[in-house]
């Protein structure tokens, strides 16, 4: 898949994803941002996610990269919302969020590590 771009390279992505563009994105690349719980992401995870709990990510900025798209992720897809508009509003430009969630993830069978 190649990543989408608009006009001298901009990345753009829409404000969420279905889990299969979400995996395509993680297949191509896109930094994967879980804000869930540390208990959460240890019962399982997705493969290479990076977790930064929703209420450190605006102290952790500085962790996530602004050079490649990220996709939030969370359990169901509201807490991904609220990390992605953080992201938007501190600058990110490339940013979306799974629609969802880990659940959904895990349901259609994609790879979690546990």
């Amino acid at each position: 898949m190649n990543l989408p771009q608009s006009g001298a390279g901009v990345m753009t992505l829409p404000p969420s994803v279905n889990i299969s563009k979400a995996a395509a994105l993680r297949d191509a690349g896109a930094f994967m941002l879980d804000v869930r719980e540390p208990f959460e992401y240890a019962e399982y995870h997705m493969p290479g996610a990076v977790l930064i709990p929703l209420g450190e990510l605006t102290g952790r900025l500085n962790e996530v990269p602004k050079d490649r798209p990220v996709v939030v992720v969370c359990r169901s897809g509201n807490r991904s919302q609220v990390g992605r508009d953080i992201l938007k509003r501190a600058g990110f430009t490339a940013v979306t969020s799974m629609d969802g969630g880990m659940r959904a993830w895990r349901n259609a069978g994609l790879p979690v590590t546990q």
